[in-house]
């Protein structure tokens, strides 16, 4: 099971189910199976994956007029909604070590090259691929080489530095379940969310709970039965208790206090280092105000210090208590005052789901408009859309725009920058978008200097309306490309250039720490979900969360716009290119 993508296992869904079979897949690879059945289950993989249904809910003749599902694979999916296996897979399972699954996982390892690595090198583990990496072994295997044996210790250096790591949204239901079980242990205790997870952190390394009681043997008692927890009390104090989830790969820590403390307790375990070091006095720092416990809420606790009451999310330590001196926290963006949605795909490129199907469903969510932005002709990959498939996509937007309005659907794309940092088109079909979102997609090993350039060629092309998630990071699986954020932001402000907070949970991108930043140099934020499917509108919620923390705020939110001002300020934008 990856680590970064948690599945309960005893609940099958479409996505896991769909994820076992991929699994099936690469194994029947690695094992030199028949080639043809490969081919005919890697078909019915691609069809399940690309069909607008959840395969839950699906019957066997329903499954049977799907191109590419024979009656092998149905018999396989049978078995995986009734007992979550199937027979095939269990059988490979037994004969591959448990080190070679956690290697197909690694990024940019298929099948072939661990079967390489597992019978010419006799490599069962991540550690000794490691070992002969290092060794130079690898790179003198047939297939490999210099670059690939760099590549793979570089993401065996990642996935080890990310251990036991969590994406927010894939671990939030985990944890709010658990703090959801902790308040039934006693009417009488108080129970907090407290360190990352409170402050909205967008990766969780551990899950974090304060307990106010004043009955701790009853509590811990009950706590030592707690099915959900593995506790190691060998870490473990009086007063903290230590274990691991048993499900996932996620530490758990939970801090006992009286009741007469919960408040202070919660203050200081909420906030990050950085925060309660915070000076509020030429003598004094947060922590020390915090330890004189004189007040009964948080609410108090800043008002009685002559600080602005700072949300959970920004106590991080980023010059926020600065700001609450001066009574310069601003209200923060909430998810309700976004009135459309920008960067989506259909079917016209790589979604889901059709145009009609994505704005019918943007509409029937209470948005005002729904930007299109399906990729562009050299995400080849994607489907990137020919000039062609531009003009045909444009007419269905007028049809669907007679039929939805009010509502309105813009017209967009995501434009691929190229490697010199030119858009994707000629500027004739550039000018018939109402907006575009430059992103990166390709050559993504540059330096800083050459990655922040081809950046501010594309910033300063005047048909550039949002930069999109600018550093190209995948949270947990890579880092972004190194680009010098102040150049890049400075030059946004200059183009009047909007920058995407991406909401997908894997991006996050622009990062939080750099939106203050961007605000003070008047440049607007988006909140873009890059949804491929209309279920993908829903990760709006964490490009918010992320906003909030750098202090996002709906004056400085281009999609938080109206209708008639967004369709405006477009409209104003494209008139005032040469």
């Amino acid at each position: 099971m990856s680590k970064t993508c948690y599945e309960n296992p005893r609940i099958l869904d479409h996505k896991t189910l769909l994820k076992k079979l991929k699994l099936g897949i690469q194994l029947m690879e690695l094992h030199d199976e028949n080639p043809f059945k490969i081919r005919s289950y890697q078909s019915a993989l691609t069809a399940l994956e690309r069909g607008d249904f959840d395969i839950m809910e699906v019957s066997d003749d329903q499954l049977s007029q799907i191109n590419g599902v024979g009656k092998g694979i149905i018999e396989v999916i049978k078995n995986l909604k009734e007992t979550e296996t199937y027979p095939a897979l269990e059988e490979l399972l037994a004969k591959t070590p448990e080190g070679v699954l956690e290697i197909l996982q690694i990024k940019g390892l298929g099948p072939k090259k661990v079967k390489a690595l597992w019978e010419e090198l006799g490599i069962t583990s991540t550690h000794e691929l490691m070992e002969a990496c290092q060794s130079g072994i690898v790179a003198k295997t047939k297939g490999f080489g210099e670059k690939t044996q760099e590549s793979i210790i570089q993401n065996l250096e990642f996935k080890a530095s990310n251990a036991g790591k969590w994406l927010y949204a894939d671990i939030e239901s985990v944890i709010q379940n658990l703090f959801e079980n902790l308040q039934k242990l006693g009417s009488k205790n108080q129970v907090a969310l407290v360190g990352e997870f409170a402050r909205k952190l967008e990766v969780i390394s551990e899950a974090e709970f304060l307990v106010g009681t004043n009955d701790w043997n009853a509590l811990k008692k009950s706590l030592k039965s707690f099915e959900e927890i593995d506790w190691n009390l060998s870490i473990s104090g009086p007063q903290t208790w230590r274990g691991k989830m048993k499900e996932v790969d996620l530490k758990v820590v939970i801090h006992f206090c009286e009741v007469k403390d919960f408040v202070w307790k919660k203050l200081s375990l909420t906030a990050a280092k950085g925060h309660l070091i915070s000076p509020v006095s030429e003598t004094e720092v947060l922590a020390e105000r915090i330890q004189k416990k004189d007040f009964d809420s948080e609410e108090e606790f800043f008002s009685k210090n002559g600080l602005q009451f700072i949300p959970a999310e920004m106590r991080e330590g980023f010059g926020e208590v600065g700001l609450a001196k001066e009574n310069k926290i601003p209200k923060l963006l909430e998810e309700k005052d976004l009135k459309g949605i920008l960067h989506n795909h259909s079917t016209y490129s790589d979604g889901k789901h059709s145009l009609r199907q994505m704005a019918e469903y943007c509409k029937s969510l209470g948005y005002e408009y729904l930007g299109i932005s399906d990729h562009s002709r050299t995400a080849s990959y994607a489907g990137g859309l020919e000039i062609e498939k531009v003009i045909k996509q444009h007419a269905e937007i007028d049809e669907l725009n007679k039929e939805l309005a009010p509502f309105r659907i813009f017209k967009g794309i995501e434009s691929d920058i190229l490697g010199d940092g030119s858009l994707d088109y000629p500027n004739e079909v550039l000018a018939s978008f109402d907006f575009i979102v430059s992103s990166v997609h390709s050559i993504l090993n540059m330096d800083i200097k050459r990655a922040t350039e081809r950046l501010l060629k594309a910033i300063a092309n005047p048909y550039t309306t949002i930069l999109g998630h600018p550093t190209g990071r995948l949270l947990l699986r890579r880092e972004g490309y190194p680009i010098d954020h102040k150049v890049v932001i400075d030059a946004c402000a200059a183009h009047n250039v909007v920058i995407e907070i991406n909401a997908n949970p894997w991006r996050l991108d622009l990062d939080w720490r750099w939106v203050r930043y961007a605000m003070d140099q008047g440049v607007k934020l988006s909140i873009n979900p890059d949804a491929h499917e209309m279920e993908g509108y829903a990760d709006m919620k964490y490009g918010v969360l992320v906003g909030r923390k750098g202090g996002l705020t709906k004056e400085m939110t281009l999609n938080a716009m109206s209708l008639t001002d967004i369709a405006a300020y477009f409209a104003d934008r494209k008139a005032g290119i040469q």
